[in-house]
């Protein structure tokens, strides 16, 4: 069976997840997920029109372990090794028995980092999946949105067989 993303999930914080939701804009996926009560990220409140649901905490923990949940795979993109709420994402995913993949962009290049994600991809999801994307906080990883977006806008065209345009690293 053929895999196909058919939603992003993210929690809504700067850096990894705005990059994640960014990209399921710029390809016209659906795109959802849980943010802490009161719509908070490092930088603010979550602007409304993001389509994220609020949780009744306002501990990130919280918001975090029910993206998991409701996805059936989770990528996890940061600039380094797993720690804070990037490890605490992988943790959830190893104790619920989802499937996730972390991805250290320091050290894999833009199109090795396409490929691994891809191939992880058509060997834990199969048919249509809803594909958690997290990772570090822009404030811990300078970049690390955009990175991201476009590192999924090519996972996306390459998964989805629909290509978009490619998107430069750099705004």
């Amino acid at each position: 069976m053929t895999t196909r993303i058919n939603k992003i999930v993210s929690g809504g914080q700067t850096g990894a997840d705005q990059g994640g939701r960014d990209a399921a804009l710029y390809c016209s996926l659906p795109y959802g997920g849980w943010c802490p009560k009161g719509r908070k990220s490092e930088n603010g409140v979550i602007p409304a029109k993001y389509q994220l649901e609020e949780m009744p905490s306002a501990d990130y923990l919280v918001r975090t372990k029910a993206n998991v949940v409701d996805s059936d795979a989770t990528v996890i993109f940061t600039c380094g090794e797993l720690d804070g709420g990037s490890l605490k994402t992988a943790q959830f995913a190893i104790k619920l028995k989802k499937p996730y993949l972390h991805m250290n962009l320091d050290k894999l290049s833009r199109p090795e980092s396409v490929q691994a994600v891809v191939k992880w991809l058509q060997e834990s999801c199969f048919g249509d999946c809803v594909l958690n994307v997290a990772g570090s906080r822009a404030s811990k990883a300078p970049g690390i949105q955009q990175s991201v977006m476009v590192r999924m806008v090519d996972v996306i065209s390459k998964v989805n067989g629909k290509l978009f345009y490619p998107i430069q690293e750099e705004e």
